[in-house]
């Protein structure tokens, strides 16, 4: 199985090259106990979907530490990689989104992977949980970690969740991109959309794009892209969702997936504000022994 980890974002909210800022103990970033949870859980190869630009930069951090444990590979999210008969936009700087992240990687995931972002820490639990189920389920597993939306707010500003509809069997009906979500200052839990802010059921499960899924993803999300640079919208914002890509494909292949849902708490630092959080959490678990002090010695 096949970690991919999405980390070509430069983080406009947060300031910079969140995926590469230091926040263990021995200059660990978030995506160093991703990949180590990972490994533990049974994966057994590592992509990095980055920047071309920054290839030296991970190969000189990432790639020493991390590659004397487990293989890993690059791929390249270019702004002008679009199917045959498509162009970049008159002035979009901006990239295509997270299914376009995951679509870099096309022509090296060869088996089920992970797909995960790089700026998330997601815990063990979700990891092992995935790997069991596509060890169990054969070349057409598919699943989502599915975390409780209240366990994955921070109190620096809003988020972007995936909100998710479960049926009886714990499978995905539908899954719904919000991409402003807050606890208000009454308490309760809100999003925006079409300019008012509405109330969104903070026990409710959503997506944090921890999702297991089969190498005949990549076939289908290549034809989707396609149909997403038809859709209109606004050719200069418009981004290509992960999640929006997995409902089309269960959609279209007849598969589901399954719900892992995780009690689990989300550490990430979409705001540098979040940062002090996230160390303090990572210094408690080295002591409560869930990481070593020293993650790749």
């Amino acid at each position: 199985m096949i970690l991919l980890v999405m980390a070509a974002g430069m983080g406009s909210r947060y300031g910079g090259l969140k995926q590469l800022d230091p926040l263990g103990p021995n200059g660990e970033f978030i995506l160093d106990y991703t990949v180590y949870d990972a490994m533990r859980a049974g994966f057994d190869k590592a992509v990095f979907v980055i920047k071309e630009e920054n290839l030296e930069l991970f190969r000189e951090t990432v790639g020493n530490r991390i590659g004397r444990k487990i293989p890993v590979e690059y791929a390249f999210q270019r702004l002008d990689d679009l199917p045959e008969g498509f162009n970049v936009p008159e002035g979009r700087i901006k990239q295509w989104g997270t299914a376009h992240a995951v679509l870099a990687a096309r022509d090296i995931i060869d088996d089920s992977f992970a797909a995960v972002n790089a700026d998330d820490l997601y815990g063990r639990e979700s990891f092992e949980a995935i790997a069991e189920y596509l060890s169990g389920n054969g070349e057409k597993g598919c699943c989502m970690a599915g975390y409780v939306l209240k366990n994955t707010l921070t109190e620096n500003g809003t988020v972007s969740r995936g909100e998710c509809f479960v049926d009886e069997n714990g499978d995905l009906t539908d899954i719904i991109e919000r991409t402003k979500i807050m606890r208000g200052e009454d308490g309760k839990t809100v999003y925006f959309e079409d300019g008012e802010w509405l109330p969104i059921d903070e026990n409710g499960i959503v997506s944090m794009n921890c999702w297991g899924l089969p190498r005949e993803f990549m076939d289908y999300a290549k034809e989707f892209f396609k149909d997403f640079l038809r859709g209109g919208g606004d050719e200069l914002k418009k981004e290509f969702y992960l999640p929006d890509a997995v409902k089309k494909y269960l959609a279209a292949s007849g598969n589901r997936a399954r719900v892992l849902k995780t009690g689990a708490r989300w550490y990430g630092v979409t705001y540098k504000e979040d940062r002090p959080s996230v160390e303090a959490h990572i210094r408690k678990v080295i002591e409560d022994g869930l990481y070593p002090e020293d993650l790749w010695k």
